[in-house]
Order: structure tokens, then C-alpha cells, then sequence
């Protein structure tokens, strides 16, 4: 079933799976995270939406134990950007290259086995120009003026 799942916070913090009919942990949520499993986590006094507090919550989990995923000083970039006039441009360039990195990985993982080389070039083009394309968005939004930049065929 690939519907959105609802889960519900309770009071007493613990989370309600409704798919299933039984309490799960954070783990669980995570494993819904890592499996693609589309959810929703809704506070049950009022059905607010609080799905994003839960993932900062396993994303915490997963910065204190093992190999962390981000630096301070990245964590200190990230946190200067709130209120700022590019924040949306920010949130939007993260998400972005994110989008963009997991694709490739997939794209990746299926080419290799056929021409190894050949899919190393193009992505290796492909990443430029993507990257390229958000630097002037960046830019623009930032105020300096861009210049047009050619295609390549």
C-alpha cells in the first residue's frame, strides 16, 4: 500500500500508527523514512501536522549516535540563513540538490552495471550545468546580474 500512512502524537508523546493499529517508536518512523513509505504525523488534540518536528527529531537521533551528517560549522551557516532574504531561495537550492543527488544515485546505481564511463561523463556534465543553473538562481536572487550562459547540445 503506498498511501499515506497517518500517525498520531499522543500526550503522553507516544506515536500511534493507524495503518497497523499499534504504537510505534521514532525507529519505526525512521525505517518509514528509509523505506519511502509516504506518512503523515498529526498531533491527536488537534490534528496539526507535526510531521516536521518528528523528522528533526530522528535527524537529532541520528546526529548524536555514529557518523554525524553535518558539521557545526555547517549547522551555523544553515541556522544564519533563517529570517534572511534568501531563505527561501536557500530552502529551495537544498531541496533541490538533494532531489538531484538522491536521482543520480539511482541513475547511478542502474548504469554502472551497463558503461561504468560513459554514465560518469555524463553525470559529471549533467552536475555542472544543474549547479551552474542554481548559482545564477542564487545569484539573481541575491540581486547581481547574471549573464546568459550557453547550452550545451
Amino acid at each position: 500500500m503506498n498511501s499515506e500512512r497517518i500517525i498520531k502524537k499522543y500526550p503522553n508523546r507516544r506515536l500511534y500508527d493507524t495503518e497497523v493499529s499499534r504504537y510505534i517508536t521514532l525507529a519505526d518512523v525512521r525505517d518509514l523514512v528509509m523505506s519511502g513509505q509516504p506518512f503523515r504525523v498529526l498531533d491527536s488534540a488537534n490534528d496539526s501536522d507535526i510531521t516536521r518536528s518528528i523528522l528533526l527529531q530522528i535527524m537529532l537521533e541520528e546526529e548524536t549516535g555514529g557518523q554525524p551528517l553535518f558539521s557545526a560549522n555547517m549547522l551555523a551557516q544553515i541556522i544564519r540563513f533563517y529570517g534572511g532574504t534568501l531563505q527561501g531561495t536557500f530552502a529551495r537550492y537544498l531541496e533541490s540538490s538533494l532531489d538531484l543527488f538522491a536521482k543520480q544515485q539511482q541513475e547511478v546505481t542502474k548504469a554502472l552495471t551497463d558503461n561504468p564511463f560513459g554514465t560518469v561523463t555524463r553525470l559529471t556534465q549533467k552536475n555542472v550545468e544543474i549547479w551552474a543553473d542554481l548559482q545564477d538562481e542564487l545569484m539573481r536572487a541575491a540581486g547581481f546580474p547574471v549573464a546568459p550562459r550557453k547550452k550545451k547540445e
